[in-house]
């Protein structure tokens, strides 16, 4: 168990020992819970980038989603052995 000291703008650092222990680095994404207990708890959060879809590129996707007119026919061969 480490103490540390909470700062005069409530910030804490977390000892080195502990970031090597669970794998995390500088400028990790972190949430922050109470615990019924009083306590604080500390976990990774998955952060992702999102991507805005324009109505064009939603019809680049879609334009990309069709299967060609042999990849078609290979699907119903394919298909058809299956049954």
């Amino acid at each position: 168990m480490e103490v540390i000291k909470l700062g005069k703008k409530g910030q804490v650092s977390i000892p080195k020992v502990i970031l090597n222990h669970l794998g995390l680095e500088g400028e990790t994404m972190l949430l922050v819970e109470t615990t019924a207990e009083g306590g604080i708890l500390l976990r990774p959060a998955g952060v992702y980038p999102i991507e805005i879809y324009t109505e064009e590129r939603i019809e680049e996707f879609k334009i990309g989603d069709h299967l060609t007119d042999e990849e078609t026919k290979q699907l119903q061969r394919q298909l058809k052995k299956s049954k």
